[in-house]
């Protein structure tokens, strides 16, 4: 059976997630229906990358197995789809396509406000603390000196391995708006919101880069700092091998 792999972006405060969680408002479960309902018969996704309660994904991927179609699918599943998710581009791929372990790299960026803003409400997180730049640029670039990332795991966590390979880790001014980057071939539960919410903790003082990497070394979730919301993060991008999407 052919498989088709759709990549869509969603507003992370209307969903409890990306992943199935039963009947709970889920991206998975909203692309499910829709598929489902045009194809006349029970279809199920398969994501790319889970992303939590609030976050955000401007790129994710799902595929997903089903017969050969002549209709345009983008169109009619944005027609029944939420407004908080739609779909942007459909491709075609190989019948042992995987839409996670095919994955080269994903890239999150997490952005943080000072100054109170209303349309920012949701979409950002209102920090309105003074931060050390310096430092958080200091630890950004600690983060790329390691591979083992236990301590920005969430517990209960199903990952069987913490090593994450990271590309990229920085910071970024835009206009009011201070931005965290990172890539990584993988990344594990809960692992970015630690980075950032870790760097935060540092860079007002509160600890020392010795601490920072204290920190990472220690390979305890308890010893991070988690207390970022998930509406400040956006997953940005997931890179493929050139030529496995055919669209």
């Amino acid at each position: 059976m052919p498989r088709f792999v759709l990549e869509v972006m969603y507003d992370g405060t209307k969903f409890n997630g990306s992943q199935i969680q039963g009947e709970q408002p889920t991206v998975q479960l909203e692309l499910n229906k829709a598929l489902s309902t045009l194809f006349r018969s029970t279809l199920s996704t398969y994501g790319a990358s889970r992303t939590d309660e609030g976050v955000h994904a401007l790129s994710n991927f799902y595929h997903f197995d089903a017969e050969a179609f002549d209709f345009d699918l983008v169109y009619k599943c944005n027609a029944i789809l939420p407004e908080s998710l739609s779909v942007k581009k459909l491709y075609k791929a190989a019948d042992d396509f995987n839409a996670r372990f095919d994955a080269i790299s994903r890239r999150y960026r997490y952005r943080i406000y000072a100054k109170k803003n209303p349309f920012l409400a949701n979409r950002a997180f209102h920090f309105p603390y003074k931060l050390n730049h310096d430092i958080l640029n200091e630890t950004a670039a600690i983060i790329k000196e390691y591979e083992h990332f236990e301590s920005f795991s969430k517990r209960n966590s199903q990952s069987k391995t913490f090593i994450c390979k990271i590309k990229d880790s920085h910071w970024e001014q835009h206009g009011e708006e201070l931005h965290y980057v990172v890539e990584a071939n993988r990344f594990l539960r809960g692992m970015v919101r630690g980075l950032v919410g870790t760097q935060v903790y540092i860079a007002r003082g509160k600890g020392t880069i010795a601490d920072f990497r204290k920190i990472i070394e220690a390979k305890d979730c308890t010893e991070a700092y988690f207390d970022v919301p998930g509406h400040g993060l956006y997953l940005e991008e997931i890179t493929y091998k050139e030529g496995v999407l055919i669209s």
